[in-house]
């Protein structure tokens, strides 16, 4: 079985539901990242913002100095630190999600992309 904790990234960067949107614009650019878990002071998960959330921006650009709790998704698919990576591998094969937050106790502990996936098998011990 493989574990999911040896996949994973741990170095997530994360906001909360009251950044402005416009911070959020500039972490995906200079991380160079697809999305952002969204959390709450306590750690748990309030929700995940993505490329695909601002664009709706080019909709309505008297939003752009919102907050991400505007853009936001809320009902995110998440998996637990024990659960076996398989099952996130066929969650980002049967989605459009390029990433899946993982959580212990309800907080936010690491993320899984699909490139983690693939460093992990291009990997010598993969």
């Amino acid at each position: 079985m493989f574990e999911t904790r040896t996949i994973m990234s741990t170095d997530v960067v994360s906001v909360t539901r009251h950044t402005p949107i416009s911070e959020v614009i500039e972490l995906l650019v200079d991380k160079d990242i697809t999305g952002l878990p969204v959390v709450n002071d306590d750690g748990t998960l309030a929700g995940i913002v993505t490329e695909k959330d601002i664009l709706s921006l080019l909709s309505d650009l008297r939003y752009a100095s919102g907050t991400v709790e505007q853009y936001m998704t809320r009902d995110v698919v998440t998996f637990d630190v024990e659960d076996d990576f398989i099952s996130i591998c066929e969650c980002l094969m049967t989605n459009h999600f390029r990433r899946v937050p993982i959580l212990s106790d309800g907080r936010l502990v690491g993320i899984v992309s699909r490139r983690d996936i693939i460093k992990y098998i291009a990997s010598p011990l993969g």
